[in-house]
């Protein structure tokens, strides 16, 4: 992205977003994803920022350091959406390709 870091997570999604749709790749974003538990279904349990193809689950970022409770975010959504490829993406670095960690289960 051209933006450089310093911006608001929400820039970038719409910023990713947009880049998706010049490029025709098919996503969503802010994904509605319930959970059941218990038998008691939660219908909002949590959203994924953008969901590309309906298989890799991107969960987005703007921080200065990374946290640990970001890999668990994002093993979390992979597990309960059933999807088995993410990507966390923290926008806030000076080159982008540093601030990608991909996961697979």
């Amino acid at each position: 992205m051209k933006l450089g870091p310093g911006l608001l997570e929400r820039i970038y999604e719409v910023c990713f977003c947009h880049v998706l749709s010049k490029k025709e790749i098919r996503f969503s974003s802010q994904e509605k994803v319930p959970i059941v538990y218990d038998d008691i279904k939660f219908e909002e349990a949590f959203r994924i920022d953008v969901l590309v193809e309906d298989k890799v689950i991107c969960e987005l970022k703007a921080v200065n350091d990374h946290n640990p409770v970001f890999d668990a975010q994002i093993l979390s959504h992979l597990n309960l959406a059933k999807k088995y490829i993410g990507l966390l993406i923290n926008f806030n670095v000076p080159l982008i390709k540093n601030g990608i960690k991909r996961f697979i289960i």
